[in-house]
């Protein structure tokens, strides 16, 4: 068996490092393979001498059993909508050579090798968002991903689509000859759904610490009490998720010089004998509960990464083959009801934190809020120049479609296949709305960030030396890519920008 982790997908789905092949692992599929050509010749065994879904009931003779598996992969390709780009195609490609890699699914060696050949050669299939309904499993998605091992479609190769038989050729590539039970091994699993959801999860991790940056950021700049982040309240609570936020929004801040402690209000005898008080003594909810708000989402994604990573290195397909017991075992492993929950969760979390910063750039905006700032973060003339007005619309645009693509895709399960498929997960679209409601929070982060940015460079020069120095590194770092914002600028292309920087970089 092989174990891999979101380690493994960021090493070779993101940075395309070289998959290496334990030698060990062959021959123990191998094994499988020469077991499960022996049993099956005097037994009926699923997609090895039948038909597939309702159609079972038909036997499929002798003569006709390779170009069965043949069959299969090219009458199901037959996806559409968007191509998965090269990390989320890549991510897949890995998932399904994990599951074959446990030694359960009696694939050819061919198999392995070729989608070996995929990674290392960087090759990138062409694998299509809709078709899929998740059970059993993503039989569209997965079925491109065969057409491309037998030589046929479209590949990409540096971003470019080209022919396939073209690129194995150019790349040294034998297209692969399907044996016994390859082509359903290949279509029959969970493995596009698993793929995107740990992409997914990356970009959620990354999202969320950068959710937390942010959050500690605007405390800091609007000089807010430290006690709503400090080790004694959050101890009250039982959540490893707040207790590990309130912990990553103390180190950032750490040394900062803003941050009031609560002991300088106790100790303000002139404060003490107002009648109505002028320092805040408490801030809004967007600035004080995000231990509590980015807590769950904590949480959820370990879950989340619990489960993706579980199903990574499982065996999706069916039937499953047990050499030890000798057997065949004919079930339902493919279908994706673990994933499409997790990634309603996700979707879920990801769209609460992306409403936490809609309300915090709402709170810089609003001078009557913030007390502090312009209203829009205008450092112009007021009236005649606009700040950051017309960007917090896209913000507030955007976060209002994360909240409506954040209904439930696992519970929107529709009969199909003649009834055989009565109870389906839909995993592969809610993993693919989940990425939707997670690019949608990069765009809204972006802005933000932005937004903080400019606010620091608006105060003034002695408080920018108090700032923490997390801070003035964050800060530091997108001024080198980034210039000081601009209203007459290009903002779409600026904004695009900070996306980038922010979703691909390593910033924190």
């Amino acid at each position: 068996m092989n174990r891999i982790s979101l380690k493994n997908i960021d090493q070779i789905a993101f940075k395309s490092k070289t998959f290496v092949l334990d030698s060990s692992l062959k021959n123990q599929l191998s094994g499988s393979f020469s077991f499960l050509s022996e049993f099956s010749k005097d037994k009926i065994i699923y997609g090895i001498n039948t038909g597939f879904g309702p159609m079972v009931q038909y036997k499929v003779e002798d003569d006709k059993l390779e170009q069965l598996q043949y069959n299969l992969i090219r009458s199901h390709s037959c996806g559409i909508g968007k191509p998965l780009d090269k990390t989320n195609a890549r991510s897949v490609v890995l998932a399904r050579l994990n599951s074959f890699l446990q030694g359960s699914s009696a694939v050819s060696g061919g198999v392995v090798d070729t989608l070996v050949e995929l990674l290392n050669k960087d090759v990138t299939p062409e694998i299509f968002e809709h078709g899929g309904v998740g059970a059993s499993g993503d039989l569209v998605q997965l079925a491109h991903l065969g057409l491309n091992l037998i030589g046929e479609g479209h590949v990409y190769v540096d971003g470019v689509r080209r022919p396939t038989a073209e690129v194995f050729k150019e790349k040294g590539i034998a297209p692969l000859k399907l044996k016994l039970r390859d082509g359903l091994g290949i279509i029959n699993g969970t493995s596009c759904m698993t793929g995107i959801s740990a992409v997914n999860l990356v970009y959620a991790n990354r999202l969320l610490d950068l959710s937390v940056l942010a959050s500690g950021i605007l405390n800091e700049i609007n000089n807010a009490y430290d006690d709503s982040f400090s080790v004694q309240l959050n101890a009250a609570k039982q959540h490893v998720g707040q207790r590990k936020v309130a912990e990553m929004m103390r180190n950032h801040l750490g040394d900062s010089k803003l941050i009031r402690k609560r002991e300088e209000l106790f100790s303000d005898v002139l404060e003490f004998n107002r009648p109505q008080f002028k320092n805040k003594i408490q801030s809004y909810y967007s600035l004080r509960c995000i231990p509590q708000i980015l807590g769950p989402v904590y949480d959820t994604l370990q879950s989340a990464q619990q489960v993706v990573e579980n199903e990574l290195n499982s065996v999706s397909d069916n039937p499953i083959i047990d050499t030890e017991a000798g057997n065949v075992f004919h079930g339902g492993n493919f279908h994706g009801d673990y994933i499409s929950l997790e990634m309603d969760k996700v979707k879920l979390v990801v769209t609460k934190m992306v409403m936490l910063m809609e309300r915090q750039l709402n709170y810089m905006m609003n001078s009557k809020l913030n007390e502090k700032f312009p209203p829009f973060l205008n450092a112009g003339k007021l009236g005649f120049e606009f700040g950051f007005q017309g960007m917090q619309f896209t913000a507030t645009s955007t976060t209002a479609e994360c909240q409506t693509l954040s209904t439930s895709m696992y519970i929107h399960s529709i009969s199909n296949n003649n009834d055989n498929q009565d109870i389906v997960s839909m995993g592969t679209n809610s993993a693919v709305l989940a990425r939707k409601v997670i690019d949608n929070g990069y765009q809204v982060a972006a802005i933000h960030l932005m937004a903080l940015c400019h606010a620091i460079d608006l105060l003034e020069e002695e408080e920018q030396e108090k700032l923490s120095s997390n801070t003035k590194k964050f800060h530091s770092i997108i001024r080198e890519k980034l210039s000081v914002f601009n209203e007459n600028d290009d903002l779409n292309m600026k904004m695009n920008q900070m996306i980038d920087l922010i979703k691909e970089s390593e910033l924190l």
